[in-house]
């Protein structure tokens, strides 16, 4: 018996997330979406692409959680992205209300389930479903380091001109623009990116990074990347239904790791079966360990308002 896999959120990052996965080919995937018949459409044209790809995994579409009951993996994408003239609050807002929402049918229809929040401002809406759904942290944590350390290894190997597989690298704190890519770890087939490049080099590709999500909203005119949002989704995907054991950054609840206590931020962890199975805790220089409390204070501030809207409803 296959597992299965539940994606909610039908739009770009949803949608190229439930066919990544689908693609696999050893899971089924529930596609589930507000909006009538759209995650039907869109789940029938990837299971039509099934005999070309090879695969028999099944792949549904439902505009209510039924049909996800007992998914050992849950994904949210749902939310609406930021319109011109609404507030960071507003967003805020409206997404912590989806997500609590959509939490909420998850822990009714799949109790057991890992789930792995995506929507955006990410680390808070991590800690909105963390505290929602009253799973231990193993079972909450977000996608977003793997993305970042994507675009980092991505641009570092452009400007090499090196394989991206032998990139090593990993971003901490929170999917913003203060995250922290960790350039002492950083290195080329073991060879530290310090010997490779000049220091103003090395920050002109950190400060790239940061601005990553941003690059391609500029360049797309509308919309937002979802091509390597879902790759990095599908990777941490991959690591608990494969029990792989990977040490990947994620956003988790931590628990006085790295100084922070009760806040969801992204530090390297271990994923399997068992979801976040431990954080991997390391000394941080003095510059590194205040870049990654000034990150933890930006989500902290968000967490601030969600508790404040909370205790006025």
């Amino acid at each position: 018996m296959r597992s299965k896999v539940t994606v909610v959120g039908a739009g770009n990052v949803g949608a190229t997330t439930a066919q990544r996965i689908h693609a696999l080919g050893y899971t089924d995937v529930v596609l589930v979406d507000v909006v009538e018949d759209l995650p039907q459409g869109k789940s029938l044209d990837m299971l039509e692409s099934a005999p070309v790809t090879g695969t028999d995994a099944k792949i549904t579409g439902s505009n209510g959680y039924e049909e996800t009951a007992g998914s050992e993996v849950v994904v949210i994408t749902a939310g609406i992205a930021r319109r011109p003239g609404m507030s960071r609050d507003d967003l805020l807002l409206t997404n912590m209300r989806i997500t609590s929402s959509v939490t909420e049918q998850v822990v009714k229809y799949s109790p057991a389930c890992i789930i792995m929040p995506v929507t955006n401002p990410l680390d808070a809406m991590v800690q909105n479903v963390y505290e929602a759904s009253g799973f231990p942290r193993s079972r909450v944590f977000g996608m977003a380091g793997v993305l970042d350390t994507a675009r980092f290894r991505t641009f570092i190997a452009e400007e090499l001109d090196v394989s991206v597989e032998d990139i090593q690298a990993f971003v901490l704190g929170g999917h913003g623009d203060d995250m922290v890519p960790l350039v002492r770890f950083t290195n080329v087939g073991g060879i530290p990116i310090s010997e490779l490049m000049t220091e103003e080099k090395i920050d002109q590709l950190v400060k790239r990074t940061r601005g990553g999500g941003g690059e391609i909203v500029q360049l797309l005119k509308e919309g937002s990347a979802y091509y390597a949002p879902s790759a990095a989704i599908t990777q941490m995907v991959e690591a608990v239904l494969l029990d792989k054991k990977r040490v990947l950054p994620a956003c988790a609840y931590l628990e006085g790791e790295f100084g922070i206590n009760g806040l969801c931020v992204g530090v390297p962890v271990k994923l399997g079966a068992g979801g976040m199975e431990q954080v991997m805790e390391i000394n941080l220089t003095p510059e590194e360990k205040t870049a990654l409390q000034d990150s933890a204070a930006s989500v902290q501030e968000l967490v601030n308002v969600m508790n404040k809207a909370k205790a006025e409803t």
